[in-house]
């Protein structure tokens, strides 16, 4: 079995490029395609692989202006040659679903989510980008044109695998197909209790605008009570303005500054709606609570009551309340780790092996590839059949 894997880009490091990553452990041989690779944003984390970028890599500016180049992507993604393997492995939120493969290619899809400036938050993309008026004018045409091309390439899936249970509802959704939910790998092993706990609250990751760390700031702006916030993004100078002293700010942190906040932490605060939610098994698996808002990804991983609580409005007035109530001490950190250790890089790499080769060995089987079309088309031709002998006996 030759085995190719697909990502969209290597521009920044996020969860999507631990899964990438738990790939190339699996099949260290595989080459990875991507439309754009920065070495410099990933500390060497890539060094090593057999990374192949697409023509877009040669633009002037590609890497740091990569947005401007979108309406390019689907046409560099279909020119990738993948026709000397067996089975592409793409993960993608974005266009790594749309590879043009063999016939006889199986093509798995882990899918972190349906893109989301194209479906679930396409009105409120366009009005968050830092944009000139005359392109911003032009994005809402830019961009449907790119949903057409999206809902077409997903048609090019052959298996498709979820990150989580929401995002498997949105395949279903927006692409019309089912999936296979398995979470996302977490280096939970590198997360230890703490003797103690300390006095502040801890919150981070990408400081983007979606992931409402607004309304943490402005909800400890009024406890007074410290926070501590890792993690960098275009929200970090506003954030930084709009906090008071009681707001630390400690930026990027390495990993062992990471697992040392998190252990001492009185609970982590989750206030966006993500697929999944990466950062709060790392909290979890510190031994740590999570104060999460109860939509999306937190309603699967944290067990109000158990591993943390929910609030129900994403607001800084609800998550004051919250706070105020919360008590930290009601709260097992033994049980919460054990809760956490199920979403364990190691378990990951496991299932997605599993998943893979089981699928591949259907798809090649006597009985499967070329018996699946007949039985596709022999469907299609009784469905005309039904069609037509219904249509007489209406006349």
């Amino acid at each position: 079995m030759k085995i190719a894997l697909v990502h969209d880009y290597l521009i920044q490091d996020g969860g999507a490029e631990r899964v990438l990553q738990a790939f190339q452990d699996i099949w260290p041989e595989a080459p990875t395609f991507v439309l754009l690779h920065d070495p410099r944003n990933f500390n060497g984390s890539f060094h090593g692989r057999d990374i192949r970028t697409s023509v877009l890599q040669k633009v002037p500016l590609a890497r740091s202006r990569y947005k401007w180049l979108m309406p390019l992507m689907p046409a560099a993604t279909e020119r990738y040659d993948l026709s000397e393997f067996d089975v592409v492995l793409s993960s993608t939120s974005a266009f790594a679903k749309g590879i043009i493969t063999r016939p006889e290619t199986l093509h798995v899809c882990y899918c972190h989510t349906p893109t989301r400036y194209l479906w679930s938050d396409t009105h409120s993309y366009v009005s968050e980008q830092n944009l000139p008026w005359p392109v911003r004018g032009l994005m809402p045409l830019v961009l449907s044109a790119i949903r057409s091309w999206d809902r077409m390439a997903a048609d090019r899936v052959d298996y498709f695998v979820a990150n989580s249970d929401t995002v498997r509802r949105r395949i279903r959704k927006y692409y019309r197909q089912d999936s296979t939910v398995i979470h996302p790998p977490v280096d939970t092993h590198r997360y230890r209790i703490a003797d103690t706990p300390g006095r502040y609250y801890v919150a981070g990751g990408r400081l983007v605008a979606y992931k409402r760390f607004d309304i943490v700031v402005q909800a400890f702006n009024k406890l007074e009570i410290p926070l501590k916030i890792f993690g960098e993004g275009p929200e970090f100078d506003y954030l930084r303005k709009l906090a008071k002293k009681n707001i630390e700010f400690v930026g990027k942190i390495s990993e062992p500054e990471k697992c040392e906040l998190y252990s001492r932490a009185i609970a982590y605060l989750h206030p966006q709606e993500e697929d999944f939610g990466i950062t709060a098994i790392e909290a979890m698996a510190a031994g740590r609570p999570v104060i999460a808002y109860g939509k999306g990804g937190a309603l699967e991983t944290v067990i109000d009551g158990v591993t943390g609580t929910h609030i129900h409005e994403q607001t800084w007035e609800e998550l004051v309340n919250e706070v105020i109530r919360f008590e930290p001490e009601k709260f097992d950190p033994q049980t919460i780790r054990q809760h956490a250790k199920q979403y364990d890089v190691e378990q990951f790499k496991d299932r997605i092996r599993e998943l893979v080769e089981t699928t591949y060995a259907r798809w090649t089987a006597d009985e499967g590839l070329e018996n699946e079309r007949e039985r596709v088309a022999a469907l299609e031709r009784q469905r005309g059949a039904d069609m037509i002998k219904e249509y007489a006996n209406r006349r």
